[in-house]
């Protein structure tokens, strides 16, 4: 049994202690005081917040923004003088082609990517890694790994793997929500 110690009323799901404050439990009056829904609010804000401090964290320490990080990282996969189309890039990286648009112009104008016409259809456009680009993408490898290493340092390999497997399922389960109850994009589910 957990005692509040008059601070607030303690609340343990998961193995996480969630303590409500009278300021806490006065915001919550006006939503349903289901634990769950608490927890659901808990679980998305977090992620939000983590995006928030990876964006942070990895221009502070690597020098370039969590997107530019990962449209680098995916024009470096398997062969990245082949580049991807626009929209594949698009696709894989779960972001809109206009926020796109400006994270290439970016690394156009710094000489890491460059777009091309496709081989099959001259009108698509193939973006993929300048030899500059690629240079530059060795030379973080080291960091990008320790950086890696420091920000899940406090989970072992197994609580990795799970993380891993539940943050895949809750991004299935996200790009399922349809509260609208319209048919959703088969590309998008």
């Amino acid at each position: 049994m957990l005692a509040s110690g008059g601070q607030g009323c303690p609340l343990r799901i998961a193995g996480a202690l969630i303590v409500l404050t009278k300021k806490n439990q006065a915001q919550e009056n006006a939503a349903p005081a289901n634990p769950g829904e608490q927890v659901n609010n808990s679980i998305l804000f977090r992620l939000f917040q983590l995006g928030n401090v990876l964006q942070r964290q990895a221009t502070r320490e690597i020098g370039i923004t969590a997107v530019q990080w990962a449209v680098l990282g995916a024009l470096s996969r398997s062969r990245p003088e082949a580049g991807l189309l626009f929209g594949e890039l698009a696709e894989y990286l779960v972001v809109s082609r206009q926020n796109l648009d400006g994270v290439l112009k970016r690394l156009e104008r710094d000489g890491l990517v460059e777009r091309i016409a496709g081989a099959d259809d001259r009108r698509a456009r193939v973006v993929q890694l300048t030899a500059h680009g690629r240079d530059v993408w060795a030379e973080l490898q080291g960091r990008i790994y320790e950086f890696y290493e420091q920000a899940v340092t406090h989970l072992n390999f197994n609580e990795r793997v799970s993380l891993l497997h539940y943050l895949n399922i809750l991004q299935k389960d996200l790009i399922s929500v349809n509260l609208n109850g319209a048919p959703q994009n088969p590309r998008e589910a």
